[in-house]
């Protein structure tokens, strides 16, 4: 049971620390870049305890397998990115080079084992499906609070613009702090999605070998993705604020769930 918690561990602490150098690479958040940097150190050594005990158990280089190929292919990326980080000031090389470390190491799951533990392959199919609807709910929670902050900035705009003051209007906030708070909620939820349909893809293809790339849910999660992406784009690179943005967070929103609901209706694959 150990080696098993250990790799439920990496994944989890390795897609909290991909999120965290996510939102340092939108916010230049140097608290929240510390944070990341010691969870990806912690990874390290479960990466490294991990291949120790294969190692032990074995009585071989854990080299032998595809999954043992690629996770330490994973470690070495994990590897040469923190030994980097200490000579150079590169925080976004860390959010890049490691959302491919991560995916790897996803992605080794479904290669062929040869003498992976059928016990740790069946918690981790288990394990893989818990974690990618998880990280997909939290990410429609956030993108709900991010919606509410971009509706409220869409009635006071039209209440300071009808000239309706009041009480009721101090009470919504102002446009800054609500613009903000949007954009904060959006920036946790994007990546907390894409780790979440990278978990679900590798989930799909060890439980069927296949991957239902055409299937409506499937389709407009994408899009969904891309939408906030889009939103994430304008607000960091063009530097786009405003009433435009609101509209176009709101209309994410709404996709998000269509996706939710109605996408469900005409899916094959999915339940939720």
């Amino acid at each position: 049971m150990l080696i098993n918690i250990i790799y439920l561990l990496i994944v989890t602490l390795y897609s909290l620390s991909v999120l965290g150098f996510f939102i340092d690479f939108i916010q230049n958040n140097q608290k929240v870049n510390r944070i990341a940097f010691w969870l990806l150190s912690i990874v390290w050594i479960l990466q490294l305890l991990f291949l120790l005990i294969r190692m032990i158990e074995y009585n071989r280089l854990p080299l032998m397998t595809i999954f043992e190929g690629m996770f330490f292919y994973s470690f070495i990326v994990v590897t040469l990115s923190l030994i980097i980080s200490k000579f150079y000031k590169l925080d976004f090389l860390l959010l890049f080079v490691n959302i491919i470390g991560f995916a790897i190491m996803a992605i080794s799951f479904i290669a062929p084992s040869g003498d992976v533990s059928p016990q740790l392959m069946e918690l981790l199919v288990l394990e893989l499906l818990i974690i990618h609807v998880t990280f997909l709910l939290l990410s429609y929670g956030t993108f709900t609070l991010s919606f509410s902050f971009s509706f409220l900035y869409f009635l006071q705009h039209h209440m300071l613009k009808g000239k309706k003051w009041g009480k009721r209007m101090g009470r919504l906030g102002n446009l800054f702090t609500l613009a903000h708070l949007s954009f904060v909620f959006t920036m946790i939820g994007f990546p907390l999605m894409l780790l979440g349909i990278i978990l679900g893809v590798v989930w799909a293809w060890t439980e069927y070998q296949m991957v239902p790339w055409f299937d409506t849910k499937v389709l407009s999660s994408f899009f969904v993705l891309f939408i906030y992406g889009v939103f994430l784009f304008q607000w960091v690179v063009r530097k786009k604020r405003g009433y435009g943005m609101a509209l176009l967070n709101i209309a994410a929103f709404l996709v998000l769930l269509i996706n939710y609901f109605l996408s469900t209706s005409f899916s094959n694959f999915h339940i939720w």
